[in-house]
């Protein structure tokens, strides 16, 4: 089968490890579902592993995403959880949770095989590129919100970074919570962008806001962080879910987090039940996620170039 998958390990020139050709397909082995790959969306994740993060030489080549929507073999439109081993099902107790492309071969494929508890329906009024941006950037974003943050109806977020997957996701979910949302970017396109998916305010990298809010959406590291924690009122809260500029700031602020008691949270993926939730919940208020382009699968190192440099609001989705 036609796969995009990660042939080499190369942290300053991760491209330069990809490859498009021929895979085996996925075999079946019991309790587990093999998916006839529809659309699959795009995520920094992909980029990590390139670089050899969560993988090892030993686990080459390794078929690329995490995220997919596409048929099972009895013809059902399923979405998929990507977190593999969470609760034990189809790898038994003892192994540590994973993301697809970490352990098990990814979604860049036209199929894919994952646990059958991982496979959830696909909500009637989606498309299949709709359904595969949510199980990674959109559930983070969601777990962030909802679960970590500990904000409620009426309180403000800032979110750091307005164009990434995860940072559009929380925009919009935040606004459809009836949350107060602030975005920055350094980009005055991206900055529009995020005023009409639903950001009260948008403002540059860096700039004061007009108040302090009660949680920070940080996803983008060391460029951010201490604006970040000085955007925060007392007693708030950051959640961090990854570091795109690098993971060690120049100054920790750890006397302004001390004095202000101010929480501290990272956060990763989502459950299967928080994915039913997101899944319900856009599927309630008509909430779609924001796609950048589509396309289609051999197309994979440019929408892995337009990833890298940043040049992206929303998702990329590749189609099988």
């Amino acid at each position: 089968m036609f796969a995009a998958y990660a042939a080499r390990i190369d942290r300053d020139q991760p491209l330069s490890g990809l490859e498009l050709g021929e895979r085996p397909a996925p075999e079946s082995r019991p309790g587990w579902t093999t998916v006839d790959v529809r659309a699959a969306s795009l995520n920094h994740h992909d980029l990590w592993t390139l670089r050899g993060v969560g993988i090892t030489e030993d686990r080459l080549p390794m078929i690329l995403g995490c995220d997919a929507a596409g048929v099972d073999a009895d013809g059902n439109e399923v979405v998929l959880h990507s977190v593999i081993g969470q609760t034990g099902h189809g790898v038994g107790p003892d192994e540590p949770r994973s993301l697809l492309t970490e352990r098990y071969q990814g979604t860049f494929a036209e199929q894919v095989t994952v646990p059958t508890w991982n496979v959830l329906p696909k909500p009637k009024g989606f498309s299949f590129a709709e359904a595969t941006c949510l199980p990674t950037a959109w559930l983070t974003a969601y777990r962030m919100i909802f679960t970590n943050a500990g904000v409620r109806p009426g309180d403000s977020i800032l979110v750091q970074g307005a164009g990434g997957g995860v940072a559009t996701a929380a925009i919009a979910l935040g606004k459809a919570a009836g949350l107060k949302v602030f975005a920055t970017s350094r980009d005055e396109s991206k900055r529009r962008r995020a005023l009409e998916l639903g950001a009260v305010e948008a403002l540059e990298s860096g700039a004061r806001l007009p108040h302090r809010v009660d949680a920070v959406i940080e996803s983008v590291g060391a460029a951010t962080w201490s604006h970040s924690i000085k955007s925060l009122r007392p007693g708030g809260t950051v959640v961090i879910t990854g570091a795109t500029s690098g993971d060690r700031p120049s100054h920790a602020e750890l006397t302004r987090i001390f004095f202000h008691e101010l929480k501290v949270i990272g956060s990763t993926m989502g459950t299967k039940e928080e994915l039913e939730d997101l899944l319900a919940f856009c599927a309630n208020t008509g909430l779609r996620p924001i796609i950048e382009d589509t396309l289609p699968l051999d197309r994979t190192r440019e929408g892995l170039e337009r990833l890298a440099a940043g040049d992206l609001f929303g998702k990329i989705v590749f189609t099988v």
